[in-house]
């Protein structure tokens, strides 16, 4: 007779304080929405484990997320607008600006600062790491250094503390966190990174615009008489924060939205652009990987350029009514980006989906937006699109600076010493600079 030998089953987890089955409530809740398989696992966890995943689900917002699943999942089926070039009237170029227009936009710029209009601006971390800062940590990035060692945070510290002098106002910063959304299958379903715990993710750079509203800072803006918000990418060493001609620009055009702009510089370079959805509708932007190769390729009979080319670069600049109105219309359609990813679960990675916004989602809603192509400074007639875009993450190494005429000279202009080239000829005369090296009070 052959000897049968079976293993033990280990003995089910104590039941703890929420007994052998899930609370019923918050079970029927999750059914309400077809997310019960939150608790698939349930009788496998020990109770500590338990208590984990009843305070994850229970700090889930289940009305909003349910919401946006199934709007961001019915928009795929949506028809595609078509898309036509951004008008010209709808574009201040380089060309096309008299040394009187930049430098009543500089005055006008630096009046709004110093009348405390622009005192308050947004940082975004542009990896996903579902933050919305101002901070002046030091952050180690490869391939890239300044000659002075100072973090490209510090840097943009400098230059709004510069613009807070202006106002004779003591720098207030804010901390806010953006939020994190579950990570989803094809059909909507939570995917469970752990047993106790729902995969999550942050909800895209456009997850701003929630966090604004939801922490009540939209509000405390206009208690302090800001009417203008400049938004751009932190990762960006080279960005002109608070700069006194876009903002004056921005004013003068009576406009709800702008956005800095840079001419592709070649057809299949990957960056999004400007277009406006059909005739008549409003600018918004497409990204590369949404442009079929003719629409990447056409050009322009008259000028001889590309027609779709102006590159979006998250050099933005909102009114502050618009923000409080477009972040109700944003939750309002509740609809997300569907990024196909690779999710951490149970089962290990399998295929999922993350929801998303993104930063330059508003512009679909904005009655009026006006693009600026990049500019120095109201005393300099040239255009260099380094001079205002190198963002970190595409920085192959070698020596960024972050001023003119000193540009890619290797010499570092601080912040706290010239703005965008002023006053430099009375601290440079007679000096002799070998680079690397630093130009400081």
């Amino acid at each position: 007779m052959t000897e049968m030998v079976v293993a033990a089953r280990a003995p089910a987890p104590a039941a703890g304080r929420w007994g052998a089955a899930p609370p019923q409530e918050l079970l029927e809740r999750l059914k309400d929405y077809g997310q019960e398989g939150a608790f698939a696992f349930w009788d496998e966890l020990a109770p500590e484990e338990r208590d984990h995943l009843i305070r994850d689900i229970e700090s889930l917002d289940l009305p909003r997320i349910d919401r946006i699943i199934r709007c961001s999942l019915r928009s795929q089926g949506a028809p595609v607008p078509t898309f036509e070039p951004v008008p010209e009237s709808s574009v201040s170029t380089v060309g096309d600006r008299t040394p009187e227009d930049k430098e009543r936009w500089w005055r006008r710029g630096l009046r709004a600062i110093s009348e405390g209009s622009w005192p308050l601006f947004c940082w975004l971390v542009a990896r996903g790491l579902g933050l919305a800062v101002l901070t002046l940590r030091d952050v180690s990035v490869s391939g890239f250094h300044l000659g002075s060692h100072f973090s490209n945070y510090k840097l943009n510290g400098f230059c709004v503390f510069r613009s807070w002098l202006l106002n004779a106002l003591t720098p207030q910063v804010t901390f806010f966190q953006q939020g994190t959304i579950p990570c989803v299958s094809h059909d909507g379903r939570f995917i469970m990174e752990t047993p106790y715990k729902v995969a999550k993710a942050p909800d895209g750079n456009g997850g701003v615009y929630a966090a604004l509203k939801s922490k009540r800072l939209l509000d405390d803006m206009a208690a302090k008489g800001v009417k203008y918000v400049d938004c751009y990418g932190v990762d960006n060493v080279l960005v002109r924060v608070a700069d006194p001609t876009f903002l004056g620009y921005f004013i003068d055009r009576g406009a709800s939205a702008a956005a800095k702009v840079v001419r592709k510089a070649y057809p299949q370079e990957k960056v999004g652009v400007f277009v406006q959805r059909g005739k008549g509708g409003p600018l918004s932007v497409v990204e590369y990987s949404e442009m079929d190769a003719a629409m990447t390729t056409e050009i322009n009979q008259t000028t001889g350029r590309l027609r779709y080319c102006w590159s979006n670069v998250c050099l933005h600049m909102f009114t502050l009514d618009f923000l409080n109105q477009v972040t109700n219309s944003l939750e309002k359609d509740s609809i997300y980006h569907l990024a196909e990813k690779r999710i951490p679960s149970v089962h290990g990675y399998t295929s999922g989906l993350k929801l998303e916004q993104f930063i330059f989602d508003v512009f679909n809603y904005s009655p009026s937006t006006a693009l600026f192509e990049s500019l120095f400074t109201p005393k300099f007639t040239g255009f260099l699109r380094e001079e205002e875009f190198a963002p970190v993450k595409n920085a192959n190494g070698g020596f960024l600076t972050h001023s003119v005429p000193l540009y890619m000279t290797g010499v570092e202009v601080s912040p706290l010493c010239s703005y965008a080239g002023e006053n430099l000829e009375a601290i440079c005369r007679g000096r002799t600079f070998h680079a690397p090296s630093e130009i400081s009070f």
